[in-house]
C-alpha cells in the first residue's frame, strides 16, 4: 500500500476520493476549540450559541480544515517534501456536531520544479461534503512532491 503519491503519478483532471469520512462529535469541537486557544464562545458555550443566527454551536471552522487536509494526505501529499501554500480556503456553509465529513481532491496542475530535476510542484484543489453531499469547504494548495527515482 503506498501513502501519497510520486510527482510522476499526478495527472491534471484526476479526482481522488478521500476515504473514510469523520463523523465531528461535540467533544471533538470542543476540545479542538480548546487546544487551538479558540475561546469564540460560539464554539465552547451553548446558551450563547443557541442565541446567534445559527440556533446552535457550528464545528470550529480550522478543525473541519484540518480534516479536510489531513484526509487528502494519503492520496495526494503523502510523499512531500514541503507544503508550498495555501491559495485560498473558503467554507461555504457550516457542519455541527453529528454531521459527516467527507474529501475528494482534483488535481488542477502540475509543473517541474525550476530549480532541482528531481522534483514538481503540484497544484489540487480539495472539497468537503457533509453527509448530504453539501460542499462545507474548499481549498486550493501547491505542494513539493519527488519524482520516482529513476531504476
Amino acid at each position: 500500500m503506498s501513502f501519497g503519491r510520486y510527482y510522476d503519478e499526478f495527472e491534471p483532471g484526476a479526482v481522488y476520493s478521500h476515504w473514510p469520512g469523520r463523523t465531528i462529535t461535540e467533544h471533538d469541537n470542543t476540545w479542538f476549540a480548546l487546544l487551538s486557544m479558540n475561546q469564540n464562545p460560539l464554539y465552547i458555550d451553548d446558551h450563547y450559541a443557541r442565541q446567534q443566527p445559527l440556533g446552535r454551536r457550528p464545528v470550529i471552522d480550522t478543525l473541519v480544515f484540518s480534516l479536510v487536509v489531513g484526509m487528502s494526505v494519503g492520496d495526494t501529499s503523502g510523499k512531500t517534501i514541503a507544503n508550498l501554500g495555501y491559495q485560498s480556503v473558503v467554507f461555504e456553509r457550516p457542519l455541527f456536531p453529528g454531521d459527516s465529513l467527507y474529501a475528494e481532491s482534483e488535481v488542477l496542475d502540475k509543473r517541474e520544479s525550476e530549480s532541482k530535476s528531481d522534483r514538481g510542484i503540484v497544484h489540487i484543489e480539495t472539497r468537503g461534503f457533509n453527509q448530504n453531499r453539501e460542499r462545507v469547504v474548499v481549498l486550493c494548495r501547491r505542494f513539493l512532491a519527488p519524482k520516482r527515482a529513476a531504476p
